[in-house]
């Protein structure tokens, strides 16, 4: 009976999605986990931008923020940029000029704007339907008119005629009379002919384009209009500044409208300078009035408490869809599935393996159910399933960053080989120009774990602290059971964050230009 109990759990675990897009639109909320004050954060009415590696809930949060809207009666259109355009709009021939490419994914993200907008109006009670669709129009005339650019010839012909008859006669026989007679006739004709040769492009006018949102804003009042763009990364980078200045000229000072953009932050340009002083795109801090990191959410102030409370709600809110109908008296509640699922400490590991990365752990919890089959699952089993979920999916993601790898191995060689620890510190200049350490976070082979750390010996000096993915070490802790790694530098993963008596940062920093030359 055991068994068969312990084989539907990890069947569960196996059913969970890995993208919040391919659950069923009803669960999203219901299986969604705030951590800490995010929540709050993204529900205020501020124009934001939400930051966060892949896989750490972004598109969870905001099908959740859309649901949280439509409960209060206010009207979220969400937007998933990975579908917008097709092979002639963004990823246009790259020979044609970036304006041309730009105002073609301005039109296409205009039309997915407005088809959702009048599924608004179809679907739902508003408070001025006709208005709505007037603006709905606006929208659509605003997103696609179109100009001729190339050479104008015109042609003007003027002809005329004219005519006069007079004549005078008298005649004897066989009676006298006279007679006379006068004429008159006058023609003329003009023709004039405008021809334009050359070739129609698209062109957005923000006017325009700004009356009309303020007509569909007005509309839909008092109910407040969340714009929710997902996937911004997905646009090609040099095209993503365009996007941003729509957003700043047409959208962002209507009252009564919030946008919420979703982005990856190493893969985001959301303004370039002109060269005049001024910008193309959105200046965040300012036009957009903050940003929220999800990496640093998931941190959970590095408590581990706090960390296992959130992955063990997670884990719970998903399966349970699935466990009410596999089997009788489903667990209750998240520590009593932890309890029945995994074996003593095999939840904490499988906490540190996913590094606080949502989509990473639900993974590796899957593998390591595999591994499990009808039984609870072991420490074993999750770094039997880390390793593989390392080999699978994250290190192929920098098979062609050829320096990447290079300095993923060095580090491993000195952190965890020769100073037997997961963590390190680097200084923030030698960071900076070491762009590569950049890369491995964006893949999630390092992590940050602390940013600005002070060393008090030299004021002027600020180390990032960051941590080794734990896939990238866990085949010594398979192969070798008595390798340990050493708790100096552990004070970087406690709440405090305070280092240890006669630490020297100076001494203690990873010398990234000797060490990656």
């Amino acid at each position: 009976m055991a068994t068969g109990r312990h084989q539907h759990l990890n069947q569960a675990l196996l059913r969970i999605p890995r993208r919040a897009e391919n659950s069923a639109r009803h669960t999203v909320s219901s299986t969604y986990v705030e951590a800490g004050s995010l929540a709050a954060l993204l529900h205020s009415t501020d124009h934001q931008i939400l930051y966060g590696r892949r896989g750490t809930g972004k598109t969870h949060a905001l099908l959740h923020l859309a649901d949280i809207a439509t409960s209060l009666s206010d009207v979220p259109v969400y937007v998933d940029l990975r579908t917008i355009g097709s092979a002639g709009g963004i990823h246009a021939d790259s020979t044609l000029p970036a304006t041309e490419r730009g105002t073609r994914l301005l039109i296409d993200t205009l039309e997915d704007v407005h088809d959702g907008l009048l599924s608004v109006a179809m679907d739902r009670e508003i408070a001025d339907p006709s208005g709505l669709l007037r603006g709905l129009d606006a929208l659509a005339e605003a997103a696609t008119s179109v100009k001729v650019v190339g050479e104008v010839e015109r042609e003007t012909t003027i002809g005329g005629t004219s005519e006069s008859v007079r004549s005078a006669g008298f005649t004897m026989a066989p009676r006298p009379s006279l007679t006379a007679s006068t004429g008159s006739r006058r023609t003329s004709t003009a023709q004039s002919r405008l021809v334009r040769t050359g070739v129609e492009q698209h062109h957005v006018l923000f006017g325009p384009l700004s009356r009309a949102t303020r007509k569909i804003v007005r509309a839909l009042g008092p109910a407040r209009l969340w714009l929710l763009l997902d996937e911004w990364s997905s646009v090609p980078r040099e095209l993503q500044p365009f996007l941003a200045d729509l957003l700043r000229r047409a959208v962002l000072p209507i009252g009564g409208l919030t946008v919420k953009i979703a982005a990856i932050e190493r893969r985001s340009q959301f303004a370039t300078p002109t060269g005049t002083g001024e910008y193309v795109g959105i200046e965040v801090g300012s036009d957009a009035a903050s940003s929220v990191d999800l990496d640093a959410f998931l941190a959970f102030d590095n408590s581990e408490t706090t960390a296992k409370e959130f992955f063990a709600r997670l884990f719970h809110n998903h399966t349970s869809v699935w466990l009410r109908t596999m089997v009788k008296d489903p667990p209750r509640d998240a520590a009593r599935f932890v309890e029945e699922c995994f074996r003593r400490s095999a939840f904490l590991e499988l906490v540190r393996a996913g590094e606080g990365v949502p989509r990473d752990a639900i993974n590796i919890a899957a593998l390591a159910a595999q591994h499990a089959h009808d039984r609870p699952i072991g420490v074993a089993d999750v770094r039997r399933a880390a390793r593989d979920w390392y080999l699978r999916d994250k290190q192929t993601a920098i098979s062609g960053n050829h320096p990447a790898r290079a300095a993923l191995r060095a580090l491993v060689d000195e952190v965890v080989g020769h100073r037997r620890a997961r963590t390190f510190v680097v200084d923030q200049l030698a960071r900076d120009r070491a762009g590569v350490l950049e890369d491995l976070h964006d893949a999630r082979m390092l992590h940050l774990l602390r940013r600005g750390i002070a060393d008090p010996h030299h004021p002027g000096s600020l180390y990032d602290a960051f941590a080794i993915d734990y896939g990238c070490y866990v085949s010594l802790l398979l192969d070798d059971p008595k390798f340990q790694v050493r708790g100096r530098g552990d004070w970087l993963n406690s709440p405090n964050g305070v280092p240890p008596e006669g630490f020297r940062f100076a001494r203690a920093a990873i010398d990234l230009a000797t060490l990656l030359r």
